[in-house]
Order: C-alpha cells, then structure tokens, then sequence
C-alpha cells in the first residue's frame, strides 16, 4: 500500500465506487489500529486521541476482545432475534448490577442511533404522548426519531422531522447570554427560560427529555453541578420520562460508570452504545420493570435483524468484565486529570484557547481566533488538527455554526501516562506551528 501507483488507485476507487454521506474523507489511509495507535499506508504510527469514533474504550484490538470474537465467531454469532442465547442473559445480568435502581432491564441493538429511536418510541408508548425535548446543542442520531431529535447537525434537506420536536437551551457557559451581575453563568434562569418555552410551544401532549450527560458534538458541554436534579424535577412536574444517552460518556471514560452519576438522578431509560461494544455494533436500553410492563400493555414493537445477537453480547460482556476488574473507572478520572492539567497549561500559553471542559478522558478544547471577543476560530482549529495529524495525532475537531472549532479528545482508558504526554507535546507543537504560520 506504500508505493505511489498503489495509493493513486486507492483514492481513484474511492472516487468511483465509494458514495460520500456529508462526511469529508480523511487523507490518511489507514492499514492497522492496534491499543491506542493507528498506523497508516506508509507504516508511520499515530495516536489516536479520538478512539475510533469515540468508541474504542478499551483500544484497538484489546486480545481479550479479539479471543471472544474468535470464539463466537465460530461458535454462535447470529440467530433468530427471538432465540435468546447466554452470552445475550449474561450481559443483561452483569448490566444490571452495574445500574442503579430501579434500572433492571435491557435488551441490545447494534448502534446509538437505534437504541435511541427504540428509547423514544418506549417513551411514547409508555405515557401515550407523543412530545420530545432535547438540547439545543443535542446529537441522538440521524434516524427519523434520533435526528429529529438533534438540533447539532444534520436537519437540513431531510425533509419534516417527527411532529412534536422541541428544542431546549443547550447549557452553553461559555457563550450564554445568561449571566448574573458578576458575569458568572445563570443557569437557573437560562433552564426557567427554557421551560417557559416549552409550555408555551407544547399542546400538552410531553412524553420525554432526552439528553446527553455531557453534550460532545454539540461540543463537550458538561452540565453544571445541580442541573440534572433541577431538570429531573421539572421533567417530573409535567409528566415526562428522561431517557439518558451516554453513547459517548458510558461504562467508565468520564471517571464514573455513567456520567449522570455526577447527580442524584436516575433517569427512566438509559441508552448506552459506542463505548459498551469496545468498536463493536452494540448498543444497549434499559429501563424500569414498570416501564416495561407498561410498554407491553402498549403493544411496544422493535424488531431488528441483530437484536440480542449472541456475538456482540459477548463482546459486552467482557468489555464490562474488564471495567470492573481493572479499575477503569479509576484509571479514567487519574488519566483524566493528567490530560486536563496539560491542557490547562496549554491554554495559558496560546490565546487561540478560549476553554477547556469535560470530565475524565472525554475532554474539549474550544479554539477561538480573537481574545476580546472571542469570535469563533473554526478554521484555526482545523488548521491546528491537520498539522497535529502530521505529526502522528489524531484528534477530532467540530466545526458547527454559532460556536468555535472545539477539538473532543477522548483517547483510549487503556491509554498511559507517557502517551498523554506525547499527545500534548505534539498539540503544543501544533499549536505553535498553526500561530507562527499566522503571523508571519
């Protein structure tokens, strides 16, 4: 894959066979992903600061993960969606004691978009209404039900979204026009503000609020301390369920089991994915006992080719078997804390860094092309990932209308200490290659 004439038919196939999605194609190609480095066509190793797409938790290729797929490969990967196999009773059992109460139940899906769409579609039939809010800054999926429900990206040229959609502000501290007299963030009037929206939008028919814990492509906006509790209160004066999406924030990265942990709530439903299958399609929704029979007595449908698959069960199961056994909780908040500190550090040094949120290895960096005002500096931030990737890092950059570009690094929790340091040594000489080019 190395030689030029080689290369050369690679991007000619990829022009003339491969559709693009909205998505613009990376200019490294990729032969291998193994722990938390990729290495590309011509054998040069990167960092890989972004775990896949969010979801390798624990690395590329983790052996115990590779020898249950070997294993289930050959033995059970795939059945009738109604014959229910141990791998599938397994994950649901050791899920559940990781839930809190009164969580019990669970069933699996492939990805995040899917155990969404199924969440809301609970939600319905468990109130009988048929209203959902979510963020102004939300990312659920691009489904019917998961896309009408995020407001990030993606609702152009889709045509009418599901009828009642309502879209809540996002809590945004950085760019809020909310601020009490000394400057400080009001949240509390930002969330009053919200709710009196959304009586005044709704036709009292509000069946659900679903969220993300920590907003990551709305861009790393983690909630502050009392809103969850504060939000849960109001979602149950009006009826509603909260359906929790923790595809990006569940099973350990932000240095709890789940990130809404942070508060004392327990949501309704709870939607996990990305990080539960290791880079495998699994997803997972669990609920209530009630909830449950509730749905039942609804007549609640979903049907998929790979509901409960034995394979990829097995996969999520191990992946919690190694959570738990390994302290990963743990190694994420200590890995964490080491990457927020460097990133600090970085901040002080260049003014292009306007912020730095997140919680555990799920970490932002919101890049900014002017100090005094604090205008949006998307390209700057591009500019700063393309060097960093040519300099063996790669780390994601979001580029959405109304903020900056805001870099989301969420490395493996396999991830060492000597690597966190390698990866803010070459965003640091990014960074001050990106600025030198400027002024010059």
């Amino acid at each position: 894959m190395g030689s030029l004439d080689t290369t050369q038919t690679f991007w000619s196939n990829v022009e003339k066979y491969l559709m693009t999605t909205g998505v613009p194609f990376s200019p490294v190609i990729i032969t291998k992903a193994r722990g938390t480095r990729l290495y590309d066509a011509s054998g040069n190793s990167i960092l890989d600061f972004t775990s896949g797409q969010m979801s390798s938790l624990l690395g590329h290729s983790h052996p115990e993960i590779v020898e249950v797929v070997c294993k289930y490969v050959a033995e059970l990967d795939h059945l009738l969606s109604n014959m229910i196999t141990p791998p599938v009773v397994d994950l649901a059992e050791r899920l559940a004691r990781f839930l809190p109460a009164p969580l019990q139940k669970s069933f699996f899906l492939n990805t995040g978009s899917e155990s969404t769409e199924a969440a809301i579609k609970m939600a319905k039939c468990h109130t009988g209404n048929f209203e959902i809010i979510a963020f102004s800054a939300s990312y659920h999926g691009l489904t019917q039900g998961s896309g009408s429900a995020t407001y990030s990206a993606g609702r152009k040229r889709g045509g009418p979204c599901t009828p009642g959609q309502l879209a809540f502000p996002a809590p945004y501290a950085y760019r809020s026009p909310f601020r009490k007299t000394d400057g400080s963030y009001d949240w509390e009037t930002e969330m009053d503000y919200g709710w009196s929206m959304i009586d005044r939008q709704s036709v009292g028919s509000l069946a659900a609020f679903i969220m993300e814990p920590i907003l990551s492509t709305g861009g790393i906006l983690d909630l502050p301390k009392g809103y969850l509790k504060r939000l849960f209160v109001e979602c149950k004066k009006r009826g509603m369920l909260t359906i929790m999406d923790e595809a990006q924030t569940g099973v350990g990265r932000t240095g709890q089991m789940f990130a809404f942990e942070n508060e004392d709530v327990v949501p309704d439903i709870l939607t996990l994915s990305k990080t539960l299958g290791c880079g495998l399609p699994l997803a997972s929704v669990s609920t209530t006992a009630e909830i449950e029979q509730g749905c039942k007595e609804a007549g609640f449908l979903w049907l998929t080719t790979h509901l409960n698959d034995p394979l990829t069960a097995a996969v999520g199961n191990k992946v919690l078997e190694i959570v738990e056994r390994d302290n990963i909780c743990q190694r994420a908040a200590k890995r964490g804390a080491q990457l927020r500190e460097g990133l600090i550090k970085l901040q002080e040094k260049y003014w292009c860094i306007g912020d730095i949120r997140g919680r555990g290895l799920l970490q932002g960096i919101e890049i900014i092309s002017d100090p005094n005002t604090r205008a949006p500096g998307s390209d700057l931030g591009q500019a700063v990932s393309d060097r960093a990737m040519a300099c063996g890092l790669s780390c994601n950059v979001v580029n959405l209308p109304g903020m900056g570009g805001v870099f989301r690094l969420a490395p493996s929790v396999t991830v060492t200490a000597e690597e966190i340091e390698e990866g803010l040594q070459i965003l640091d000489e990014a960074f001050g290659y990106v600025l030198k080019t400027i002024k010059a």
